[in-house]
């Protein structure tokens, strides 16, 4: 088959199978709504969690870049200090996490592993049944921005502090969303991940919102 013939067949199927016009962008693509790719979870301003949850990669998650969010954790903690992760996404080289370090709840922001946030509270967890918010107001005004962020125990503000800069388009390829635990790499690195990660009382229910 000529040349001409094989370039010919090339765009018919191309046009059958919807593949024109051929996108050249790159690091766009990793944002499904600005690039009108695909969304599993398109759409949706919530999702609602548990322990045991894991491995969730980020085309199969809610999408939390460039948006205000909310994290509201229902935890159980024994007679030992609570201690590990309650929910994060991504790894050493970008992501964020909700954990508790010791007792105390805290929130980082990994931007790139260049520059880390930590939003953390300076009294630990009672015992028994908590619930721990945060809650981030994104700046607006493009891709990439800063925003306010605050934490919560029993309705009760415990922490407060600025998040200067976040990933515009995507945190990892292959480091996922996980609850209880932080798998792959990690985002918090006195935390760790895998075992050592791993949230050392119960999480019933964790929810995470976002708005635009």
């Amino acid at each position: 088959m000529a040349l001409q013939q094989l370039q010919a067949k090339f765009l018919d199927e191309a046009k059958k199978h919807r593949v024109l016009p051929l996108d050249d962008r790159t690091l766009e693509r990793g944002l499904a709504e600005a690039v009108d790719r695909p969304d599993l979870l398109a759409g949706r301003t919530s999702l609602t969690l548990a322990e045991g949850m894991t491995g969730m990669l980020e085309n199969t998650f809610l999408n939390v870049k460039n948006k205000s969010k909310t994290i509201t954790a229902e935890i159980e903690s024994g007679d030992s200090a609570a201690h590990g992760v309650i929910l994060a996404q991504g790894g050493r080289f970008g992501g964020w996490a909700l954990y508790v370090k010791d007792g105390a709840p805290a929130y980082d922001y990994n931007f790139l592993g260049l520059q880390r946030s930590s939003i953390v509270a300076n009294e630990k967890l009672p015992a028994g049944k908590s619930t721990v918010r945060f809650e981030f107001r994104y700046d607006g005004d493009g891709l990439g921005k800063g925003g306010q962020a605050a934490l919560y125990v029993n309705d009760q503000q415990v922490a407060e502090g600025r998040i200067e800069r976040t990933q515009p388009f995507i945190f990892s390829a292959d480091e996922t969303a996980d609850v209880g635990v932080d798998l792959g790499t990690p985002v918090v690195e006195t935390i760790g991940a895998e075992a050592k990660s791993r949230f050392n009382g119960r999480i019933p229910r964790v929810t995470i919102e976002v708005l635009d």
